[in-house]
């Protein structure tokens, strides 16, 4: 289902001064200061910091996240604490506020400059869905669920320790405090989970002591007298997970295969804590499909928003905030211009862009003449252009990904898994003479289609063969003027680096012949010359080095991420992704296509926070469309009918 555009907040005064709001005619804080409400308020009437310390992770849920206060006393308080386990702080907000607005806003709290910076600098585009930020080396995350409450906070797969009902007030803002609400953020608690607000309205009172909460008024703030805490006792059964939670008694795991997904898990786990044997049968990593010398980063757009365009939304966003966090990466956020395939195809991006009305710092419609000129040369058609999309060096991407795990993760490289075998203390990982390589709790496959040859039953990978052709200084020279942006249309063309453009890709499902093709060569120059008319004058395709590697897609081009299903054993009468019997211990990054660059940074945090008991950081109905199981919960429905 589309999500509606978001309206950003305006920044606006009351007459003191008081940050305000013209949509919902209400004050973002009292007169008497933000930042001192944030603290009596919501951290003292949850009991913070003393009831983090010593906690492996601490997990806040805030309703309105508004200036940001609130998040930045947490993070201040949570650093003085000096706490030594990892902060979540999830947020839902109806209308953000732009990065600038912030900024001017924020600018009032000197004392949070340290903090706001990164928080500024990390601002995501102004569009619908779960935004995940990381900060202080991935000790501290932000959530924000940008959008309607009532229509995310289903979504969100949590397990909160404090709440901050903030939002403003009920007269105001009813729906922020309606009961179904209350209801859907009390199924996110713990047991013993605590809650704060400065509201003492009567029937806020009576809905939450009807969902269990034990409520005690105290010292309000400020002009207010009173304000609640509370706590949380077992009457609301807590929503469930999509899938069934690991155990994660000991941090310890095996992954196997060093192409950008398996070094993306293996980061993201070392970042917690975890111990990872990594298992790569090639000499080094990215040896495989992660190998070209470049990838291009860009989003799916869709008219309908569909499941696919959203959690590649959410991916490509997240993906470029890693990309600027990690250091030795080869990459450029050049802009990435898509061309329309013909008249037709430029009708639709057009509709498209009208009908989501993305911000123009996330994505636009520009019409040939504005998309010739920005690129200086003539297109054929109408394009979408996404200001922030780039290419990347998959191989230094693995390589600052690995490096930034440091020693937490154990490299073996020439080490080719021919079979796992379940043990008592969960998975070996053993050669073709059957001596272990490697013994963990958990194993994640990261090798593309080879991850069948480790399963009893095979998962519906396709191997797909992807051939790039490199023109070499003196053929990209030809192309002039030389040209500043990734050009993408039934191919693509990077701009030179170090002189060499590289022009791709063939798709060609089912074939895995790693040899390379003249055809395959003459059928890139086509693709040049669709981008850029006549660029391939000249250009003897015999003359052309490249690259074969082999992609690996599911039927439905999304990627398989989570636990693997037990196909041997019984679902039951009504079989669903919650209640199919899993594979202890064995789960799956695949399927990454042609969009390995998009997909594995987020697949990865994904499959981490599964494997640790965080927040996820994806909505409940994306995490199901990439559950490995979907393929065989839709075979079993099949030979069932009725079910």
């Amino acid at each position: 289902m589309k999500s509606p555009p978001l309206v950003p907040a305006e920044p606006a005064a009351a007459g003191d001064g008081t940050p305000y709001s013209p949509l919902y005619d209400d004050i973002y804080h009292t007169a008497h200061g933000g930042l001192a409400q944030a603290r009596h308020v919501f951290l003292a009437g949850n009991d913070l910091p003393a009831r983090w310390l010593g906690s492996e992770r601490f997990i806040v849920f805030e309703t309105g996240f508004g200036l940001a206060l609130n998040f930045l006393a947490t993070w201040q308080a949570w650093r003085e604490s000096q706490a030594g386990g990892r902060l979540h702080f999830v947020s839902v907000e109806k209308h953000p506020f732009r990065r600038d607005d912030l900024a001017t806003l924020l600018a009032a709290y000197p004392e949070l400059a340290g903090l706001a910076g990164p928080l500024l600098a990390q601002w995501p585009p102004l569009v619908p869905g779960f935004h995940r930020l990381h900060f202080d080396g991935g000790r501290v995350t932000l959530t924000l669920l940008l959008g309607d409450a009532s229509s995310l906070l289903p979504q969100l797969v949590a397990q909160a320790d404090a709440l901050f009902l903030d939002g403003f007030a009920p007269a105001k803002n009813p729906g922020m405090w309606a009961p179904a609400l209350l209801a859907s953020i009390t199924r996110l608690c713990r047991p013993g989970a605590t809650l704060a607000t400065w509201s003492v309205a009567g029937d806020l009172r009576h809905t939450l002591e009807n969902l269990g909460w034990t409520l005690e008024r105290r010292p309000g703030f400020g002009t207010k007298r009173e304000m609640l805490a509370g706590r949380r006792a077992v009457a609301v059964s807590s929503a469930p997970t999509p899938v069934p939670a690991p155990s994660t008694g000991e941090r310890r795991a095996i992954v196997i295969g060093a192409g950008l997904a398996g070094s993306a898990v293996c980061e993201r786990l070392a970042a917690r804590g975890w111990l990872v044997d990594l298992l790569e049968r090639r000499d080094g990593p990215a040896r495989e499909a992660s190998g070209n010398p470049a990838g291009i980063l860009l989003p799916h757009l869709a008219k309908d928003d569909a499941l696919a365009a959203r959690l590649s939304r959410a991916a490509y966003l997240y993906a470029l905030r890693c990309l600027e966090e990690l250091p030795g990466v080869r990459w450029s956020p050049c802009g990435v211009l898509q061309v329309a395939r013909d008249a037709e195809h430029e009708i639709l991006q057009r509709a498209t862009i009208e009908h989501l009305l993305p911000p123009a710092d996330f994505a636009a419609f520009l019409d040939r003449d504005a998309a010739s000129s920005l690129i200086g040369r003539a297109v054929a058609h109408g394009s979408w252009w996404f200001p922030g999309g780039g290419w990347v060096s998959p191989g230094s991407l693995c390589g600052a990904m690995l490096l930034a795990g440091g020693t937490r993760i154990r490299l073996r490289f020439g080490a080719e898994v021919a079979s796992l075998q379940r043990h008592a203390g969960g998975w070996q990982a053993l050669d073709s003479r059957g001596e272990v390589l490697a013994s963990a709790p958990q194993v994640v496959l990261a090798n593309a289609h080879a991850a069948n040859r480790l399963l009893p039953q095979a998962l519906p990978l396709t191997p797909i063969r992807g051939q790039i052709s490199c023109l070499a200084p003196d053929m990209a020279k030809r192309i002039d003027p030389p040209f500043r942006h990734v050009l993408c249309r039934s191919g693509y063309v990077t701009p030179p680096q170090a002189g060499i453009v590289c022009v791709g890709a063939s798709f060609d499902s089912g074939d895995a012949d790693l040899n390379l093709r003249q055809a395959d060569h003459a059928d890139n120059l086509r693709r040049l010359d669709e981008l850029l008319p006549g660029a391939a004058q000249g250009i003897d395709a015999a003359r052309l080095g490249g690259r074969v590697g082999l992609r690996c897609a599911a039927p439905d081009r999304l990627p398989l991420i989570g636990s693997l299903p037990d196909a041997a054993a019984c679902a039951g009468s009504s079989p669903t992704l919650d209640n199919l019997a899993r594979m202890p211990g064995l789960h799956a990054l695949l399927g990454l296509s042609a969009r390995g660059m998009v997909w594995a940074p987020l697949g990865a945090e994904l499959l981490a926070c599964q494997l640790d008991g965080e927040p996820l950081p994806i909505e409940r109905d994306l995490v199901r469309a990439v559950d490995p199981a979907r393929f065989h919960l839709r075979a079993l429905r099949r030979a069932t009918p009725g079910l």
